[in-house]
């Protein structure tokens, strides 16, 4: 049910300050990589090791996935939202003390626990003030708050040249501690617990009986081995095989940020309007035309290779970057309004999981056999697979 008394026009009010919940969120992983070069060697750290930071960062998000969402559910939007960057301040400042790798993964474990409060946490807000036929409109403008703060992140390199990694890590605290404040706006006194209403993770252990659900969740881990290889991989692929200069391969991966920002909004507004609030055959189609363009990423050759890899990068933007706002919209109609950050909570262990294993998968593929397009066909066998296994055993069900 949507919370009236508290709401008048969350279109100004309150999407905002969703979105920049979730651009400083990413920030704090994604600046970890942004300033590779300075960290690594700062560390000690060999490339295998400082691979190690992301999949700690994955493993937070595994970890802190299902206890997320029924903190959301516990303690409502706005308190959830102020713990999350409590959280990620904690972790920042442990990485900022870092002197070698063991500091650095426990920061980045951390870093991931507080961001897996915000997905569910979000999607909650946009489930309590956002009716049902502008839900993934909502929710695609709230994500597009990731690219933003990949964008922003990525800035962080041109600033080391003046100051020190571990002060721009301070600086991304600092905008976390007033992105805290701006979030202390939503919070509400918790809603009381219902008369028969379970432990903490109760709305977890229900969803994990559900085999709908978890035909969405499985899902969903395998479309994000499919984005998570292809933002992971893109700029290597372009130089070494597409042959592309450094600048090429850059403003190729900024393109794909970009225009993840677009589909992530417009495929929601599609569902809202066009669709009229469905939602799984628009999502099997747009991951379905992903899994074709992997397969053309393959085929890009290297005469002249970097201007089709362009245009195919383009398309991945547009399908496997853009996907989430469907995904999440069915999480939270898939289930009582109660029980909404579980739900996002459980899907994020999906999501994360696949996050974790795709580019190891990626990365062996190309090791064994010397051939990025190899890694790409792997893809978008894993896709497909996910594309099946949603359109055959996932059923939509539409929520008031």
């Amino acid at each position: 049910m949507r919370n009236t008394d508290t709401v008048d026009n969350p279109w100004r009010s309150r999407i905002s300050i969703l979105l920049g919940a979730h651009a400083i969120g990413t920030m704090h992983s994604v600046s970890v990589l942004a300033l590779a070069p300075v960290i690594r060697p700062d560390l000690g750290l060999n490339f295998a090791e400082f691979g190690l930071l992301m999949t700690a960062y994955s493993a937070g998000q595994v970890s802190g996935s299902v206890p997320a969402g029924a903190f959301v559910d516990r303690v409502g939007v706005g308190w959830a939202l102020v713990g999350a960057s409590a959280i990620l301040c904690i972790g920042a400042a442990l990485l900022t003390r870092a002197t070698g790798l063991n500091l650095a993964l426990f920061a980045l474990l951390v870093i991931g626990w507080g961001y897996s409060i915000t997905n569910p946490a979000t999607a909650r807000g946009v489930l309590e003030w956002f009716p049902p036929n502008r839900r993934a409109t909502a929710i695609g403008l709230k994500q597009t708050g990731v690219p933003v703060g990949g964008v922003l992140a990525a800035g962080t390199l041109a600033l080391s040249a003046h100051i020190s990694w571990q002060a721009i890590i301070w600086i991304i605290i600092a905008g976390t501690v007033c992105n805290a404040g701006i979030c202390l706006t939503l919070a509400r006194k918790p809603p009381p617990r219902r008369r028969g209403a379970g432990g903490l993770l109760s709305g977890f252990a229900k969803l994990a009986k559900d085999k709908n659900f978890g035909a969405l969740v499985v899902s969903s881990g395998l479309f994000n081995v499919g984005q998570y290889n292809f933002f992971t991989y893109l700029t290597s692929f372009m130089r070494e095989a597409a042959q592309a200069t450094q600048e090429m391969a850059s403003l190729t991966l900024g393109i794909a940020q970009a225009v993840s920002a677009i589909g992530r909004i417009g495929w929601g507004a599609l569902s809202d309007t066009v669709f009229d609030g469905k939602r799984k055959w628009l999502a099997a189609g747009v991951v379905a035309s992903a899994a074709v363009f992997f397969v053309g990423m393959a085929a890009v050759g290297a005469v002249q290779g970097a201007f089709i890899a362009i245009g195919v990068a383009v398309l991945l933007g547009l399908t496997i970057a853009s996907y989430a706002s469907l995904m999440q919209t069915m999480a939270v109609e898939s289930v009582p309004p109660e029980n909404s950050g579980s739900a996002m909570g459980y899907i994020t262990i999906g999501t994360a999981s696949g996050a974790m294993v795709g580019p190891p998968i990626f990365g062996a593929v190309v090791d064994a056999t010397g051939l990025f397009s190899n890694g790409w066909l792997v893809t978008a066998a894993i896709v497909a697979s996910g594309v099946a296994l949603f359109a055959l055993r996932f059923r939509e069900r539409k929520q008031s």
